[in-house]
């Protein structure tokens, strides 16, 4: 699959201060028909890839679909990908869900359903439909003949004992993955939990809970660990966003700015870089913080 040349849709890469900033030349930076939400990275055709999560709502806020840009950090070219759910008849139907975090396994992309779990997608299975489908999963109406679409279709439904606001990945003190996620809940009081689980590797596994904390943070948007290391992202309506850092036990506030209304959070060892987006209309970025500032030496 090719990614698409011409783009108006097309985020530029910029150097902002000591970040690495990602902006969409497009109606994407003002729509309010769509928002950015969850963020992790992985490989796309072999490429290193970023991948957003966006979900769509009308006027009454309902969810009407969600979707995953998978952007190519060396190109700065994007690929959108609509997220589909099967019916009992086997029909199509896009994924209502807030879509507020992301977890990117090989071809396994986990997604945070608020209220719902998580739900599973197969990127190894992208189908592309057309026509009047093409715009019903995209939350559009209308016939739309010459509308085509990529489609991720979900393929679990994984029970989870907290709210699933939010998912972000684990790593050791040495950069290496674990097949562990964070699952946490946005909560207003300061009452959200972060659990620690290990993903679920055969059809009958779930996820394992291993650890359980509240930090007493509110409005936790994002949260991933790096060792002992925890970092937590905290929005602060349209003011820049707070991210915290620290032990489990020992969560202190970071200098660092995160993007006004920022959401999700991953860790990138690759660049060496900690990424987080902001969903505000005229406000939004993708954002890369250099590791060297937020004291992760692995």
């Amino acid at each position: 699959m090719l990614w698409p040349f011409g783009s108006t849709w097309r985020p530029v890469r910029q150097k902002r201060r000591d970040t690495v900033d990602l902006r969409w030349l497009s109606a994407r930076s003002w729509t309010q028909r769509w928002y950015p939400q969850g963020i992790d990275l992985g490989l796309w055709r072999g490429r290193r890839t970023l991948a957003v999560s966006w979900f769509r709502q009308d006027r009454a806020r309902n969810h009407l679909a969600s979707r995953v840009a998978f952007v190519d950090l060396e190109r700065s070219r994007h690929l959108d990908v609509l997220l589909a759910v099967d019916d009992d008849d086997g029909e199509l139907l896009p994924a209502q869900i807030h879509a507020g975090g992301l977890a990117w396994f090989d071809d396994r992309l986990f997604v945070a359903a608020t209220g719902r779990g998580i739900w599973e997608f197969d990127l190894s299975d992208i189908r592309r439909v057309r026509g009047s489908l093409a715009r019903r999963l995209a939350g559009a109406r209308g016939r739309g003949w010459r509308a085509t679409a990529l489609v991720a279709v979900r393929t679990r439904v994984h029970p989870v004992d907290l709210r699933c606001s939010y998912l972000g990945r684990v790593f050791d003190a040495d950069g290496e993955p674990l097949r562990r996620v964070l699952i946490g809940e946005y909560r207003t009081d300061g009452s959200g939990r972060i659990g620690e689980f290990d993903i679920p590797d055969g059809d009958d596994d779930r996820f394992e809970e291993a650890e359980r904390f509240a930090p007493g943070i509110r409005s936790m948007q994002g949260a991933v660990r790096w060792g002992d290391r925890y970092f937590v992202s905290q929005s602060d309506r349209l003011r820049p966003g707070i991210l915290w850092r620290g032990t489990r036990d020992r969560l202190e506030r970071d200098p660092v700015s995160l993007p006004v209304g920022c959401e999700d959070l991953a860790l990138d060892p690759d660049e060496r870089l900690l990424w987080s987006l902001g969903e505000h209309p005229w406000r939004r970025v993708v954002r890369g913080i250099p590791f060297a500032g937020l004291g992760i030496d692995g």
